[in-house]
């Protein structure tokens, strides 16, 4: 085996060590493995960066950004075996990339702030990709985003071709407006399709009210597991099984766990 061990190493080296464990005479798993097959492993790896960061762990960070570009190269190997782009073609373009969407750092243009910075990439992004309908760029956001990142998302570029509410209160009147279509489905595709739209509605409420649907959500989820575990610690300190107690005993609790 052609490869020289070190103290240190750098990107040429995860690249031939990638090359090697897809040889003939590399790791089994690595050489039966394809873009589906390790495609939840990339999703895995994002999120632990981003809980990473959500730690403030820069240790942690630091070993999660090096699983993610492990992924990285995994998926350009696959590609450069089937002969269609290797790894240093990705990083040209998204050299160029950067070059051509930050014109005022690389050109001639003079901007403001950041707000006009924003602006100027978004306008290069919709050029470059050849995207002449805001329908467009609607379909453009990626589909396997979490829901309530793209529905945000979308409502965005949405308001950029003036398709919004007025301001967030009228949005919550939408909101309002979507709960009583729900209350008022006469069938259950009906209903599902009305909490759909009930769903969409509150993000755009939240949007507008200048927040992360998903951020507040998450937070939302995180509240509700600590409240959830005060409960059950106060019930466990009187001898009982939360199983054991009706709804109303454990709201009981529950509003008792909410004062803690």
């Amino acid at each position: 085996m052609d490869f020289q061990f070190k103290d240190r190493y750098d990107i040429n080296d995860l690249l031939r060590i990638m090359e090697i464990l897809r040889s003939e005479n590399g790791c089994p798993w690595d050489r039966e493995q394809d873009h589906m097959s390790i495609r939840k492993d990339f999703l895995e790896e994002v999120y632990e960066v981003c809980e990473a960061i959500d730690l403030d762990d820069s240790e942690l960070l630091r070993e999660e950004l090096g699983d993610v570009l492990l992924q990285v190269v995994f998926h350009a190997r696959i590609e450069e075996e089937k002969g269609n782009f290797c790894f240093d073609d990705s990083v040209n373009d998204v050299c160029k990339k950067l070059i051509v969407r930050h014109p005022h750092v690389f050109g001639d243009v003079t901007v403001k702030d950041s707000g006009e910075v924003l602006k100027n990439w978004n306008d290069i992004k919709q050029q470059t990709k050849g995207q002449e309908t805001y329908t467009e760029t609607l379909k453009s956001v990626c589909t396997a985003l979490p829901a309530l990142m793209r529905a945000q998302k979308i409502g965005k570029r949405a308001q950029r071709a003036g398709m919004d509410f007025p301001d967030a209160e009228a949005a919550l009147r939408s909101l309002e407006s979507e709960i009583a279509e729900v209350r008022a489905a006469d069938s259950p595709e009906s209903e599902a399709e009305e909490l759909g739209d009930m769903l969409f509605a509150a993000v755009n409420a939240v949007r507008l009210k200048g927040y992360d649907a998903e951020e507040l959500l998450t937070r939302a989820t995180d509240k509700f597991t600590d409240r959830f575990e005060k409960t059950e610690e106060l019930i466990r300190c009187e001898g009982k099984d939360m199983c054991s107690l009706d709804i109303d005993t454990l709201d009981a609790y529950w509003q008792r766990a909410k004062k803690q």
